[in-house]
């Protein structure tokens, strides 16, 4: 069996409340074993052995809409991705007094979509993208104003993404 995540865009935000134990029961679909969420941004944990990522994809996403009356994307990971995802983090000198976020992108974005977002980054921010990861760091308790959020990172490199911190997907790998 193979253990994946689901990153859930856009729950738990904007309105869209939903509680962990709602999506427990919405993942509990045929083929998927030993579900769990982690906090209450909408990371779900589960195990299948299913291997097309593009039907377990559909299959999450067609059960979410179900029972949430409206679409929610689904990033599926699995726990070697998140290693390299977490191993190929280009700020670990920079860190210090820092907060880095990771965004997850439903493609790779064309370099000239990429130089687009230098125009969003203050000065004191930095981001780096690696196929589909981008890197965000910023000094402490700046994302909420950051102009390099969610939305314009989409905007600008015309793809779907959704957003975690560092600490989340470092302890998503513990679980």
């Amino acid at each position: 069996m193979t253990k994946y995540i689901a990153f859930l865009r856009a729950v738990n935000v904007g309105g869209r409340v939903v509680k962990m134990e709602e999506l427990k029961k919405i993942f509990a679909l045929p083929g998927l074993k030993n579900i769990s969420t982690y906090i209450q941004s909408g990371n779900v944990i589960f195990e299948t052995n299913e291997t097309d990522v593009t039907k377990l994809k559909k299959k999450t996403e067609t059960a979410l809409k179900k029972n949430l009356s409206y679409e929610v994307l689904v990033f599926l990971k699995t726990i070697p991705e998140i290693k390299k995802i977490i191993g190929e983090n280009p700020f670990t000198k920079k860190m210090e007094g820092m907060h880095l976020y990771v965004s997850m992108l439903s493609g790779i974005p064309s370099k000239e979509n990429i130089s687009l977002l230098d125009a969003y980054r203050a000065k004191e921010e930095c981001f780096e993208i690696k196929g589909t990861t981008a890197y965000l760091l910023f000094p402490p308790k700046t994302y909420g104003q950051t102009k390099l959020s969610n939305s314009t990172i989409e905007k600008k490199l015309k793809v779907q993404s959704t957003t975690r911190n560092w600490n989340t997907m470092n302890k998503i790998i513990a679980l």
